[in-house]
């Protein structure tokens, strides 16, 4: 006689009947299914202004709100498998909990969206000159509507020069890079100290003693290495100035004394390129863009002769939090940044005054001066060198703040 035990032996097991798939594919279990089911329906529900990063191939662009009425006439029954993202998955993941209570049992969202399928490096379909790496790079950027692809491309082609790769330089040089502008020039002649390094943040301890332009190099190719960087490791002297200066789009003043600021500023303006001034010492700031060509004043309007050098005192002489020479250094960059795209009211005709200690920020409006020197209409500074130029008295002993 056969005991229960034994019968239960012999009983078949009894096997749940299977659910609907959860909500969300990872991005692994999503390729894996587009390649081996080639019924699926990929839909992309991100908005036009998103589809200039790409696509996954194969999707069907649908916006969000037509999605119940598109859904119909893309899926052959409710049996088929439906994938769908947007940007984050959020917004998929919503219109997926709408297409089951539809009766599209197979619907999923792709998880984290278009951006985890970017950051994961999955394939993608892009039309245009950008490389799926760059689509994903600048992804951040080309979502703004002010940016988008033909911004991005203007980033990519448009020149800076920085003369100086000090404090100023560190944070400038490296957002500009971050934001894909194509080349960056760095005129300094120093190298490296221990004492810089409180502010001069683009550099590491182990670059003292190094070439500051070098330095300088490495750490923006290494934040971006789609950007050129051209380096001149020489004095910034009224000989070289305009023929560097001619080169770029947008100068930008990193320096740290007064007859270099002056000589990049006159330099600018005989070149019709924009000045964008920066200066830092102790725990205050000033900034300020200079394109008298295009519209507003010059330098030589507020100051028609250069400071007396025992009047400025540099940092080296006086200090400054490291701090200070970031955040203008953000602030030029921001404006040089506008100036290439052509967005925003650049910071024309109004100087930029900032205090730390009591997190103060003001502007002061500034005019042209008629009589002008340099952008008057009888000017008597017509050139650096020579006849019709002037004295910049060269303080050679620190270039970068």
């Amino acid at each position: 006689m056969k005991s229960q035990d034994d019968a239960s032996e012999r009983r078949d097991p009894v096997v749940a009947p299977e659910g609907p798939p959860a909500l969300e594919i990872s991005i692994r279990e999503a390729r894996e299914l587009l390649s081996r089911d080639t019924r699926t329906l990929l839909i992309d529900l991100r908005g036009e202004g998103e589809l200039c990063l790409g696509h996954i191939e194969g999707a069907r662009m649908v916006p969000p709100g037509l999605l119940e009425q598109e859904i119909g006439r893309l899926a052959k029954d409710k049996e088929t498998p439906v994938l769908v993202y947007c940007a984050t998955g959020k917004i998929a993941l919503r219109a997926v909990e709408r297409l089951r209570k539809m009766g599209f049992a197979n619907a999923r969202s792709i998880a984290g969206g278009y951006n985890a399928w970017l950051d994961a490096g999955a394939p993608i379909a892009a039309e245009g000159v950008f490389t799926p790496a760059q689509l994903d790079r600048y992804s951040r950027n080309m979502l703004l509507t002010e940016i988008g692809q033909e911004g991005q491309m203007r980033l990519m082609q448009a020149r800076v020069l920085l003369v100086g790769a000090g404090g100023l330089a560190s944070s400038a040089a490296l957002y500009l890079a971050g934001a894909g502008v194509g080349t960056i020039g760095l005129v300094d002649f120093d190298k490296v100290s221990l004492s810089n390094l409180n502010r001069q943040v683009i550099h590491g301890t182990n670059d003292v003693g190094r070439p500051k332009v070098d330095s300088a190099k490495s750490a923006i190719e290494r934040l971006n290495p789609d950007v050129s960087v051209v380096t001149y490791r020489e004095l910034f002297t009224p000989e070289n100035a305009l023929e560097i200066v001619e080169d770029f789009d947008v100068v930008m003043d990193a320096s740290d004394n007064i007859g270099t600021k002056f000589l990049t500023h006159d330099a600018s303006y005989l070149a019709g390129k924009p000045y964008i001034f920066g200066g830092a010492v102790q725990f205050d700031g000033q900034a300020c863009v200079f394109w008298p060509k295009k519209s507003g004043p010059c330098l030589r309007c507020i100051f028609p002769v250069p400071p007396a050098q025992n009047l400025t005192p540099s940092c080296s002489q006086v200090g400054v939090l490291g701090m200070v020479p970031g955040h203008i250094g953000l602030i030029q960059a921001t404006e040089a940044v506008k100036l290439i795209l052509g967005i925003g009211t650049p910071m024309i005709g109004k100087f930029y005054i900032y205090n730390a200690l009591s997190l103060s920020a003001s502007f002061i409006d500034i005019g042209r001066r008629p009589g002008c020197e340099l952008c008057g209409e009888y000017p008597t500074i017509r050139t650096l060198t020579g006849e019709g130029s002037v004295d910049y008295e060269m303080n050679v002993c620190e270039l970068g703040y």
